[in-house]
């Protein structure tokens, strides 16, 4: 669905004073053949000039100024026979290699800049002459066919000969088929005529070779070199022509079938598929046989047979016409084939390609190009072997260099209308209503430009258009011919349904600009709708002066609103633009032209200052490029030939949205555009205009596009090469187009969305739905783009949809949408009762569902509303249709169940019948329901519905007599605070509390049993709960209000004391001693093992004796002294062992990491890892699941994560978790460093005043404990000292990388586990220092 359109034209003359400079004679030259430097960009053109051969070069620039457009003269060659077979530039040598029909080859040696070093060198000749010469495609062999004896010699590039065979002969070649007679005459059925007529000779056909024949040979090379193919004609009667194939070492290996009127011509497709020819039709008659005029294109395999052909469609002329097929000629790609035709007129080039196995002629080149050039004879045509696209041609005196490229013609987004030149055709489809497939389509437009009005003669022109063009906003098609001929129709597009005609073209103006100077190549048409009045129609076409700049021809044509034809004013003016080669640009939205220089600058052009001032740039030339308005802000949007996808806007520098596309389109507010790696991408224009605004100015060079991050819009997978045809907005559809030629159509669900979201805003709810519908798209985006709007438009809403299966689909998506449970309700419940208004009876399929899908179903209500219809006296169908509805709806137990626990046993026979439930199993059940009472009832109800807390409510209204029942009950579902509520300010109310309270001694929640004791009145159990709680103070207060013995107390003090001491409580300990027991000793001597020998002397001076000064506390406080001294050794001894640990794993980890980390060997290469057995076969399809083998994966990890976390935390030696585990347990030592700093602290004041025993003893724990305390903090200094940040230069490399990668995985441990910080407090005694100059090894025995 592509076109082809030039994208530039250059033409460099051979001026007639140059040449005389050569030839004082006044001899003209005649350009003859042409070769190409690639490396120089330089083109060299052979012109015959009397007895001699001469060679010029062209410039190596693109841009040449008018006088400069000339040739340069390089050298000549003089010989008898002037005449030019093949010209030939050796890259790798450097050398320009010519061969003349006189039998000479001449080498010249080529400078730096492309002029000859020396004289030609002959370094070979043939006798007898060269016919035909062709090089291959790398340079490395030369074919030659010679004159008299006919023979094919093969050289190479240093001209050695390495093959010389005779060009006829009988065989076949080295790959002829093998006959094994299947399908042969002999075996076949011949009828009644027998098998005579096999012995009857065949009557030679004397008259099947073509008259336009020159008898010449042609050679064509394959595209890689290894095969070449010769087409000769035959020397004997009949003289046909035969194509035979040879390979690059010169050995026959095929011939062609012989074909009737095979002709000269030969090309071999670069790709090596087909081989093409030409041949004029042949018809066979009884007494002659004579030619129809018609030219085909017949292709051959390899093998020389068939394969294929198509007609060249010669134009209506008169019986005495001349018209010849000179050449075809492949272009690099194997894309487009050019036909070099030969008429009376003149030359003409046709660019043919095909597309679903369909040639059609895409665009006609004719000679009247060259200027000053009367002849309009090409005589040579090439494609610049590096340049796919560009075309080169000679003239006499002319080298015309034409670029094309791929246009797609697409119009109005409301039809999707795209149209296709094929020839004098223009193939129209519009894709909203019709989804033809290429070569078809949907109508066919004839277009035919006459001279004068009316004109049916020969003299009409049936040529190819150069360029068309739709509108934008309706279905306008334009056409221009390259001298000047534009004709614009109206399609009148039909887009509704119906037989009729699909278009209904009507002619809307044509104009012919007849500037012959000017070769016009693009035409932009534009249509605006100003008022009802009027219509504004501009057409403006882009040319290319022969010797100059482009120029544009605006023509605005006012058309009647009501008469399309009739043509009210129109106004005409023309812009001369500062560059050549440049491109229009389309404005999807207005008037406007736009035009884009050679360099990328865009121009605005208008009558009054045509183009001046550049608007902004593209990085490069686009030679697809487009202008639209979004948020605001016109958008520029281009597509180079390099793949990379520009956008732009007035003020803002470029940005580069992708390097690899190949095609794009805008619509429905997006940049669509496929990429080479077979993806399409939607991207919003509002985030292009929101990229260029924000980040344009930050750029500091303006030339240097910015990336647009892909990953901000979404995109698609597509088939293999895909390209974008057009957007139908209005259906929603992307249409592409594979290589082959075939169309897809999708639906990406960005333009469905945007539809979706433009019909919800504008009200139509009902092609909202439906396009979600068919799209598989959530209904509840209708709920989510605008809630609120939703909401109020209900009413319409329901209008619109009507059907009941719609609105249950709709409330169905919404039920299972991720919406809030209070939007889904709140959406259900409006929706409901919008029904239930209009119509209950119609609705009340979408009613139950509307309760079902709700959150939290309210499925009661839904079975209520079933007793409702019964109620309504409607037909027995409907309310079974509605019971059967809901059944499908909702599981049949569930219903059966809720109906049950509605204690409506109508309502449960009613679901039970309709959801075919076994009636064995309900009916006894629900007898035995029936027999009992009411309360009891609705509680077995309950019961077996698993409602317990409804069920005891239940139970409790049975009546008194089901108490202990109750109480049972409770118990066995642990209802006690539900029954606490129930029987709260009743009898039974204390019977419950205890039974409460039991449960939680039971449980071993002694405090909240003893509360419940409490409140139950039941002190004496209130007091074991408290006694087992430890909660002596309120035990102890019970027992004074429940009166108990002394001794009772005593008995109790001395247990509830014991436990406290177990627990270290010791300070509770002696309190209770003291207050409640009555001993003295006892509480000193708790308060001695707890440390508090403050609180013990204070005691003692208090309640005496005094001895127990002598007898507990002194002995104590060195017991407590020895306590702190094993403490201080072992964290010592533990803080050492670790610190040794710690410094043996840093060296590990630095001299061996890859065991350290438990790494594999990155750069362990040449290991067969793979296992010898294969993969096991899967019974797996396209349409099975897989079973939840990632759900027991993720369980099992679940399961086992507890176990892996105790594992790191352990610490287990020789992990690489021991590091973190060994500082943990460090800071963990600073904290039991800071705990015995307090209890020294405490113990060090009683130490000092005791006696000189415990002085010395207080010197020793004060100095080994400020030994200890600096010891460890200089270790936690060395342990979490900053690492250096100086790390070695490591080699590049993957394996590096990949070691790198996974040694991050494992944080240092260091980030992991804080440094503890050690607080800075005077707990020790100055006084002990002081007294002790010199400070004391460990162990002293008292202070010196």
């Amino acid at each position: 669905m592509r076109n082809i359109s030039r994208d530039a034209i250059r033409i460099v003359t051979l001026r007639t004073e140059d040449v005389e400079q050569v030839t004082p004679d006044g001899t003209s030259a005649t350009i003859a053949a042409i070769a190409f430097d690639v490396d120089r960009d330089v083109t060299f053109a052979a012109t015959t000039c009397g007895g001699k051969i001469l060679i010029w070069r062209t410039a190596g620039r693109r841009f040449i100024s008018p006088e400069e457009s000339s040739f340069c003269f390089c050298g000549s060659y003089p010989t008898p026979d002037p005449r030019t077979v093949n010209l030939r530039v050796l890259a790798e040598s450097s050398r320009l290699v010519l061969v003349s029909r006189s039998g000479d080859i001449v080498v010249w040696e080529l400078s730096d800049s492309g002029d000859f070093d020396s004289d030609g060198d002959i370094v070979g000749a043939v006798e007898t002459g060269i016919l035909a010469a062709s090089w291959s495609p790398d340079d490395a062999f030369i074919a030659l066919t010679t004159g008299m004896y006919e023979n094919v010699i093969l050289m190479n590039s240093m001209f050695d000969v390495l093959s010389e065979v005779p060009l006829e002969t009988s065989e076949f070649g080295e790959d002829a088929p093998i006959n094994v007679g299947w399908g042969s005459k002999d075996t076949q059925f011949h009828g009644s005529i027998g098998r005579a007529h096999l012995n009857t000779p065949e009557k030679a056909n004397d008259q099947q070779e073509s008259v336009d024949d020159d008898g010449l040979p042609r050679i064509t090379w394959r595209g890689d070199g290894a095969c070449f193919a010769v087409s000769t004609r035959s020397s004997r009667h009949p003289s046909l022509r035969v194509i035979r194939v040879y390979s690059h070492e010169g050995r026959l290996q095929s011939t062609s079938e012989p074909v009737p009127g095979l002709q000269a011509n030969i090309a071999w497709r670069p790709n090596g598929s087909l081989i093409a020819s030409t041949q004029i039709q042949i018809r066979s008659g009884p007494q002659d046989t004579h030619r129809n005029g018609n030219h085909n294109v017949v292709f051959f395999e390899r093998n020389g047979l068939r394969h294929g052909e198509f007609s060249l469609r010669r134009p209506l002329t008169s019986d005495e016409s001349f018209y010849r097929i000179k050449d075809l000629l492949w272009s690099p790609d194997s894309v487009i084939l050019v036909v070099w035709i030969e008429h009376t007129r003149g030359d003409t080039l046709q660019l043919w390609t095909s597309s679903n196995y369909h040639w059609k002629v895409l665009l006609k080149v004719v000679a009247v190009l060259a200027l000053d050039d009367e002849t309009n004879r090409f005589t040579t045509v090439a494609w610049h072997p590096e340049h796919s696209w560009q075309l080169v041609s000679t003239t006499s005196s002319q080298l015309i260099v034409q670029t094309f490229a791929w246009d797609t013609c697409a119009g109005a987004s409301d039809t999707g209308c795209v149209g296709v030149v094929d020839g004098d055709h223009i193939l129209l489809t519009p894709f909203r209503t019709q989804n033809v497939p290429p070569p078809m389509s949907s109508y066919q437009l004839h277009v035919r430009v006459q001279h004068t009005a009316g004109d049916t003669s020969p003299s009409v022109l049936r040529r190819t258009p150069s360029h068309i063009s739709l509108t934008p906003l309706n279905d306008i098609l334009g056409a221009v011919w390259g001298d000047g001929h534009v004709i614009v129709w109206s399609l009148h597009t039909c887009t509704g349904p119906g037989t009729g005609k699909v278009m209904n073209p009507v002619l809307l103006w044509m104009n012919d600009l007849g500037n012959e100077d000017v070769l016009w190549r693009q035409l932009q048409v534009s249509i605006l709708d100003t008022d009802t009045k009027q219509r504004i129609l501009q057409v403006a076409v882009l040319g290319s002066a022969k010797q100059g700049f482009d120029v544009v021809d605006v023509h605005e044509v006012q058309l009647s609103p009501t008469e399309e034809q009739t043509r009210i004013d129109e106004t005409h003016w023309t812009a001369k633009l500062s560059g050549k080669d440049g491109r229009l640009m389309l404005d999807l939205g207005s008037l406007t032209s736009f035009w884009q220089s050679r360099e990328g600058e865009i121009f605005r052009v208008d009558s009054t200052q045509g183009a001046k001032a550049p608007l902004c740039h593209f990085p490069e030339f686009c030679f697809s490029g487009v202008s639209f308005t979004a948020c605001g802000q016109r958008l520029f949007v281009g597509l180079s030939s390099s793949g990379k996808l520009y956008c732009t806007m007035e003020g803002s520098n470029p940005a580069e949205l992708v390097n690899n596309g190949n095609s794009f389109t805008v619509a429905s507010g997006f940049v669509v555009f496929t990429t080479n790696s077979h993806e399409a991408h939607f991207t919003p224009a509002a985030i292009l205009v929101d990229h260029l605004i924000n980040r344009s100015l930050a750029e500091d060079d303006s030339l240097t596009p910015n990336q647009v991050t892909t990953d901000t819009w979404e995109k698609r997978r597509v088939e293999r090469g895909s390209r974008i045809v057009t957007v139908v907005p209005s259906t929603m559809s992307l249409v592409l187009q594979m290589p082959r030629g075939n169309l897809e159509t999708i639906n990406p669900r960005p333009l469905v969305m945007e539809a979706v979201k433009n019909d919800l805003d504008a009200g139509r709810w009902q092609k909202a739905f439906l396009a979600c519908r068919k799209h598989r798209i959530n209904l509840s985006i209708i709920v989510e783009h605008n809630e609120d709007a939703f909401m109020a438009g209900v009413s319409q809403f329901v209008e619109q949809i009507q059907q009941v299966d719609y609105i249950n689909l709709f409330l169905t998506n919404i039920g299972r949408s991720e919406l809030s449970a209070k939007t889904i309700s709140n959406v259900c419940d409006t929706v409901r009762l919008e029904l239930q208004t209009k119509d209950l009876s119609k609705y009340v399929n979408s009613i139950l569902t509307a309760y079902v899908v709700k959150m939290p179903p309210d499925y009661e209500a839904g079975l209520a509303l079933l007793l409702h219809l019964r109620g309504m006296y409607l037909q027995p169908e409907q309310v079974e249709d509605a019971v059967k509805y809901i059944i499908f709806l909702v599981d049949a137990d569930k219903l059966f169940d809720t109906a049950l626990g509605m204690y409506d046993f109508s309502l449960v026979l009613l679901v039970a019948q309709h959801a075919q439930k076994d009636p064995r199993e309900y009916l006894p059940f629900l007898r035995e329901l029936r027999a009992l009472p009411s309360h009891y009832q609705h509680f077995k109800i309950d019961d077996y519905l698993r409602r317990y807390e409804k069920a005891l409510w239940n139970l409790h209204l049975a009546g008194p007599t089901y108490f202990q029942e109750a109480l049972h009950y409770i118990e066995r579902h642990q209802l006690y605070e539900t029954a606490l509520e129930i029987w709260k300010a009743t009898e039974q109310y204390r019977v419950v509390l205890g039974v409460y309270g039991n449960w939680l001694f039971d449980r071993r929640d002694y405090r909240q049993a003893a509360l419940v004791f409490v409140e139950a009145s039941d002190l004496r159990r209130a007091m074991v709960a408290h006694e087992r709680a430890l909660e002596w103070q309120e035990l102890f207060q019970l027992s004074t209000k429940e009166k108990v013995p002394e001794d009772e107390v005593k008995e109790i003090a001395h247990r509830i004391a014991g436990e406290l001491l177990s627990k270290k409580r010791y300070s509770e300990a002696a309190r209770v001693f003291i207050d409640y027991a009555g001993d003295n000793r006892q509480a000193v001597t708790a308060l001695v093992q707890g440390n508090e020998i403050s609180e013990a002397r204070r005691i003692v001076s208090l309640h005496g004796p005094p001895e127990l000064l002598q007898d507990v506390i002194m002995p104590g406080a060195l017991d407590v002294k020895a306590q702190l001294t094993e403490d201080l050794n072992e964290m010592r001894e533990q803080l050492r062992k670790q610190l040794a640990r710690l410094g043996e794993l840093r060296i590990r980890k630095v001299q061996e990491p890859d065991s350290f980390y438990g790494t594999e060997q990155a750069n362990m290469h040449n290991i067969d890892v793979m296992t010898d057995f294969s993969m096991a076969p899967t019974a797996f399809t396209r349409y099975t699941t897989a079973p939840t083998t990632a759900s027991k994966a993720s369980k099992h990890s679940s399961k086992t994560k507890r176990k892996m976390e105790r594992k790191v935390g352990s610490g287990r030696k020789g992990t690489v978790d021991e590091e973190e585990y060994i500082l943990k347990s460090i800071a963990k030592l600073v904290a039991r460093c800071g705990v015995t700093q307090v209890e020294v602290k405490r113990l060090l004041p009683h130490l000092l005043h005791f006696s000189e025993l415990h002085r010395s003893e207080a010197c020793i724990v004060q100095q080994d404990m400020e030994s200890f305390e600096t010891e460890l903090r200089d270790s936690i200094e060395e342990i979490w000292k900053s690492p250096s940040t100086t790390e070695n230069t490591v080699q590049d490399s993957w394996a590096n990388r990949m070691l790198i990668k996974e040694k991050e995985q494992l944080m240092n441990p260091l980030e992991r586990v804080a440094k503890p910080m050690m607080e800075s407090s005077d707990w020790g005694i100055g006084f002990l220092r002081t007294k002790t100059n010199v400070p004391m090894a460990v162990g002293s025995p008292a202070c010196q």
